[in-house]
């Protein structure tokens, strides 16, 4: 049995390094090869990217009555600048797996950062098409961003998957907390220009495309001359279904896998809730009293106790037994502030947005983690990935459309924000499932090596 395991320790180290030259040609084979100030450029530039991953839909909210009176939209019809992102992040994250065989993980992260840019910028012109182009433009980036960020930190950080997942998610909340709390002062200077104010946001994702140039440009310069050949190669064209000649599964085939599922159904409904409160909790305070200006540094709020349990719930999640209490709590705190805002909407504030805070800072660092945890190796963690936020951000995107439908048909906040109660029942019980120790079941190498020992 030893010799057994043996042979399989170095199946799996084989066939992770193969998938890392074919799947993820800007891998670095080795970690130990890379300098300190190598890794740290790396890693700095991962949660940069990060950080403008949020930042293009939470500045959406603060400013929404101002866009909504200017354009003469309805709650309904404003609701689509931020649920054509969310749809966006999942119909756009299946293009994910072909674009970066052919091109490279590394230098598809700067392009997209390009494409935010562009997008964010196109917000500027005078156009409700250009508005709904730069959201659509908007959306695409970060849904490949969204695919790809845990697939590198698995591939380039294996070593420091809990800490690197950790700062990323809290990446994402600083981001969406700098553009919540920010965009209505920015608005005030530049005279009241919605359109300035969201289109400033821009320069994060210039300043993220400098800093990642290095990477987009000789990340090649890593991989050993004798490499280089079957790299090119492979990213020329091999389909995803050819990586099963290596012995590793093909995409379809966790589509079956009642992990991945899970994985997928926290995932969206964690999404659903955050989304649907980044876009209408604003509104929601506005319509119980607060001012505008206050409402959005409320929502701005929330971010900082959720960067609290983005950092540490991943290492917590790990040593605490039964597998289910940190999905359990999560949700808990969600719906304690999603009730207090049914109950006291403004006067409570503070208080329900820390809930909230810390419930969503929970629950999106926990269905991140899940795509790593659930994972074997980082060909998995690009399927699981895929399919987790592909599917998960197109169930996602029915949250703040939904929720302003409901608005307009109740004339209050009283369904919708039952609704979404209901709904964080279900995130319970799934998230108890995705809880568990278990990879998905696709047949790889470390997944036969996991079932052997287990």
């Amino acid at each position: 049995m030893k010799r057994l395991d043996q042979n399989f320790d170095q199946e799996l180290a084989f066939t992770d390094e193969v998938h890392a030259l074919r799947e993820f040609p800007s891998r670095s084979p080795a970690h130990g090869s890379r300098s300190w100030r190598t890794l740290l450029l790396l890693g700095a530039g991962l949660i940069l990217i990060g950080l403008n991953l949020r930042i293009g839909v939470a500045s959406v909210g603060p400013v929404l009555g101002d866009i909504l009176g200017d354009l003469r939209l309805t709650a309904t019809e404003g609701s689509l600048l931020t649920t054509i992102p969310v749809f966006s992040f999942g119909a756009f994250a299946f293009l994910t797996p072909a674009l970066t065989r052919r091109f490279g993980m590394h230098r598809v992260l700067g392009v997209l950062m390009i494409i935010l840019a562009a997008g964010i910028a196109l917000r500027l012109q005078p156009s409700l098409l250009a508005l709904l182009g730069g959201t659509v433009l908007v959306g695409a980036a970060i849904a490949v961003g969204n695919v790809l960020l845990p697939t590198a930190i698995k591939s380039d950080f294996s070593h420091r998957v809990g800490l690197m997942m950790g700062l990323y998610s809290t990446s994402l909340f600083l981001g969406a907390a700098l553009a919540s709390g920010l965009t209505v002062p920015i608005m005030s200077a530049f005279d009241g220009s919605w359109r300035w104010a969201l289109g400033i946001w821009a320069v994060p994702a210039v300043l993220a495309v400098m800093l990642w140039l290095p990477n987009m440009l000789h990340r090649s310069a890593d991989l050993p001359e004798s490499r280089r050949a079957t790299v090119e190669d492979s990213a020329d064209g091999a389909s995803a279904d050819a990586l099963s000649e290596t012995g590793e599964p093909p995409f379809r085939s966790i589509l079956t896998d009642p992990i991945a599922w899970a994985v997928t159904g926290f995932m969206g409904l964690q999404s659903l809730s955050y989304y649907a409160a980044l876009t209408w909790v604003p509104v929601i305070l506005q319509d119980g009293g607060m001012a505008a200006g206050k409402a959005g540094w409320m929502l701005s709020y929330s971010a900082f106790p959720a960067i609290l349990t983005c950092l540490f719930t991943p290492t917590l999640a790990q040593r605490i037994r039964p597998r289910w209490i940190g999905a359990a709590a999560a949700s808990i705190l969600i719906g304690s502030g999603i009730a207090g805002l049914l109950i006291a909407p403004a006067a409570g504030a503070p208080v329900w947005m820390t809930l909230m805070g810390l419930g969503q800072g929970a629950a999106i660092s926990l269905s991140l983690s899940y795509i790593v945890w659930r994972s074997p190796d980082a060909h998995h963690t690009g399927h699981v990935s895929t399919m987790a936020q592909g599917l998960g951000y197109l169930f996602a995107g029915l949250g703040p459309f939904g929720l302003g439908w409901l608005h307009t048909v109740t004339s209050s906040w009283t369904v919708p924000l039952v609704t979404l109660l209901v709904l964080l029942v279900a995130q319970l019980l799934i998230g108890g499932i995705a809880a568990q120790d278990k990879y998905v079941r696709a047949g790889g190498v470390g997944c036969r090596k996991v079932l052997l020992r287990g």
